[in-house]
This record gives C-alpha cells, sequence and structure tokens, in this order.
C-alpha cells in the first residue's frame, strides 16, 4: 500500500518531509556539561576566542604527528599562505589521524550555539610553520563573505597545537575584540593583540570576524598545528567537499562529520541532490 502524501502547509512542514527521511542525529557535542559551554561561549562572546587548553594527551598529539609528517611536502604559493610554511590541503582524504579534532566534542558544543543546525565544515589543513617565516597578514575569516559588519559571525575557526603555540615559534595572533569591528576598522598600532601561547593538544576557537593570523617563527623548530574551519548551513564552504572528499571517506567518518561534509540538509531542501537527501548517494 502506497503512503498518502503529506500536506505542505508552510516552508516549516516542507523542510520536514525532507530532512525527515534521514534522522539528525545528536552532535557529539551534547555530550558536554553546559556549565562548561556556558563559560567558553562567554568568553568567544567578550573576546572573539578562547583558548580550550589540553584537550588530548600527548600520545594523541604524537599520533596526528605520525600520521601528518609524511604529507608535508611543498610550501606556500605566496606570503598569506607563507613562504616557509607547508599547508596539507584536502586531509581527510589522506588521512584519518586528523578526525579527532574535527569533531571535537567541546568545539562541537560551541559550533551547536553558534551556528544552525547542520553547520558545514568549512576548511580543514595542516599548517607547519618552519624556522624564519614572517608573520601572516592579519585578517578575519568572514571577509570572503561579502556581508557589512558589525554583525554576528557567520563562520568559526579552530587552531590545535600539535606542537607547543610560543611567542616564538608563530603562535596564532588575536586581536580581541575585534570581532565586534565595522565593515571599514583595520588594525592599528594601537589596538591589543594576544599571541594564543598554549601546549600542545590545546586549540584556540574563534569567530569568523576576529582579526587575528599566524605569528613569525624565529625559533630554530617548526611549529605544527591543525586547523578546522565551520561555516553557517547555507553558506559556500570554502573546499568543496561534496566533490574533493571521496565516498569511501565520507562512510568511513563519524555521523558529524559526514554532516558537516554536506550530507545534510538546511531545511527546507539546502543541500538536495535529484530531490532528494545527499546521504542517498552513499547507499548507491
Amino acid at each position: 500500500m502506497s503512503e498518502e502524501p503529506q500536506a505542505i502547509v508552510g516552508l516549516e512542514d516542507l523542510g520536514r518531509d525532507l530532512a525527515a527521511r534521514h534522522r539528525v542525529t545528536r552532535s557529539a557535542g551534547s555530550t558536554v556539561d553546559p556549565a562548561v559551554v556556558d563559560a567558553d561561549l562567554a568568553a568567544v562572546r567578550r573576546h572573539g576566542y578562547v583558548v580550550l587548553e589540553s584537550l588530548i594527551g600527548p600520545a594523541e598529539c604524537e599520533r596526528i604527528r605520525e600520521a601528518v609528517t609524511p604529507l608535508l611536502d611543498r610550501t606556500g604559493r605566496n606570503t598569506f599562505e607563507g613562504e616557509r610554511t607547508q599547508r596539507v590541503y584536502s586531509v581527510l582524504n589522506k588521512t584519518r589521524g586528523c578526525d579527532g579534532l574535527v569533531d571535537h566534542p567541546r568545539v562541537l558544543a560551541l559550533l551547536d550555539r553558534l551556528f544552525q543546525p547542520n553547520y558545514l565544515l568549512s576548511q580543514l589543513q595542516v599548517i607547519n610553520i618552519n624556522p624564519g617565516e614572517t608573520a601572516q597578514l592579519l585578517h578575519p575569516d568572514d571577509a570572503i563573505y561579502p556581508v557589512p559588519r558589525p554583525r554576528p559571525p557567520l563562520s568559526a575557526a579552530t587552531v590545535w597545537a600539535i606542537d607547543a603555540f610560543t611567542e616564538e615559534n608563530g603562535a596564532t595572533v588575536v586581536l580581541p575584540g575585534s570581532h565586534r569591528w565595522d565593515t571599514d576598522r583595520r588594525p592599528a598600532d594601537h589596538d591589543a593583540r594576544r599571541t594564543a601561547v598554549m601546549p600542545p593538544g590545546s586549540c584556540v576557537f574563534f569567530v569568523g570576524t576576529l582579526w587575528h593570523g599566524g605569528g613569525a617563527n624565529r625559533s630554530d623548530r617548526a611549529r605544527l598545528a591543525v586547523t578546522a574551519q565551520y561555516c553557517e548551513p547555507w553558506l559556500r564552504p570554502q573546499e568543496a567537499f561534496t566533490l574533493s572528499t571521496h565516498r569511501e571517506t565520507v562512510r568511513a567518518v563519524s555521523e558529524d562529520i559526514r554532516r558537516m561534509l554536506g550530507y545534510s540538509i538546511h531545511p527546507p531542501f539546502v543541500g538536495m541532490v535529484d530531490g532528494m537527501h545527499p546521504k542517498r548517494l552513499l547507499h548507491t
């Protein structure tokens, strides 16, 4: 017997009609103590960033290092990427070693509060800043979206310290409060700057409206990091993961990462494929 067609009265009904075919699982962020998330979010709203210390241990850092080091080859193509900085793109296709950073519950708990459901992974990179690298141009990640400021952030980022981040080795520089600046304001010498000094296994989380940049590496050793960036579900991510990520990889990652790669629906039908939920592609 065929099912009776569902009556569509409004856009909310249409969204439920398409999205309900593949139930949304709860984000791993729901496992984090709400009081912890409240404190993290308060810091982000006040300063534009928060340093989350020692989220993973030394053994996990070493495992990540072993997974990504063989992938480090070419240096940046311009001063923004860093002429002495090695970057790895399309990380998910090359190693499972960084998955636990992308979907870490403490990070997802913040994203769950900041963005609409089914937010997306916008970019994932391994970044190795070698000795002698100069400071990166200060910038807000949200500048890629031509929406006037001040406004709520449209994206957020994490920079994970696989090596300790220090004043000397290129730790990320942030400008506290700059997430509230308007469109025309630019950093000046008198603006306060902070260096995200943190031990290995920590990350600095910041919203896309915050001005920041990689620091200069004045030490004699490289500084290894992993950065994951996220955006609202109705925006175009920086990396087209639905094109660049093999289906075998999509099947292998966690449900949270699969959703963030674009195998999800932003109601009523943003992200559909041939009129259907994109997760159907994984069954063909």
